[in-house]
């Protein structure tokens, strides 16, 4: 009985330790610009493609522990979309239709990081929502938002104890956006990729 409660008291103490350690958590925030490069689709009759463009993100991040951690960004570009027939039998392809746009993302995401001196090497995937809008008065457009999926890696450089930049390529995975109403969309996934370049603040 003296043995079992000698065995309660030190696995009490342990758990007491566990609980009561302090965690490593920190938090940033970043700005990054990239550059969206966007591959074509077909489906449907219609071949659509997104033009490449630059654009910009803002990204808050906490790292709970020294492996894991979640971030929550916003990021903007342009996403001018041209749509053509694809297939059309005879060759007599409607005239193709050029939509200006602007793509607004929001998405969250698990990530996995390592610390070595003053490198932090991670790894991320998560999802989110895709908004693409057409711009100014357009005629027979519509706004469109897809569910996304993204996911990426990277390399963070502290430069300075709380200031430092950030390396990194972030993939997206959504249904092409239908912005006219004069083409059907393609259905088909579209995929964006996203080298960034940036700086982050660390609390």
């Amino acid at each position: 009985m003296l043995k079992t409660s000698r065995w309660f008291a030190f696995f009490g103490l342990i758990s007491l330790a566990v609980l009561t350690a302090p965690i490593q958590a920190q938090t940033d925030v970043a700005l990054s610009l990239y550059g969206a490069f966007n591959g074509s689709t077909n489906g449907n009759g219609t071949q659509q493609s997104p033009s490449n463009q630059a654009g910009g993100m803002v990204e808050l991040r906490h790292i709970s522990s020294p492996l894991m951690g979640f971030g929550v960004s916003y990021s903007y570009n342009r996403a001018n979309q041209s749509y053509s027939g694809f297939g059309c039998p005879g060759d007599a392809c409607p005239t193709p239709v050029a939509v200006s746009a602007d793509a607004h993302e929001l998405a969250g995401d698990y990530l996995v990081s390592v610390k070595l001196a003053n490198l932090r090497p991670f790894a991320m995937g998560g999802g989110g929502l895709l908004i693409n809008q057409p711009t100014g008065s357009q005629s027979s457009t519509q706004s469109s938002t897809k569910p996304v999926f993204v996911y990426g890696a990277g390399l963070d450089w502290t430069l300075l104890p709380h200031i430092g930049l950030r390396l990194q390529y972030r993939g997206n995975l959504y249904k092409a956006p239908d912005l006219t109403k004069l083409y059907t969309s393609t259905g088909a996934f579209q995929h964006s990729a996203e080298p960034m370049i940036g700086a982050y603040l660390r609390f």
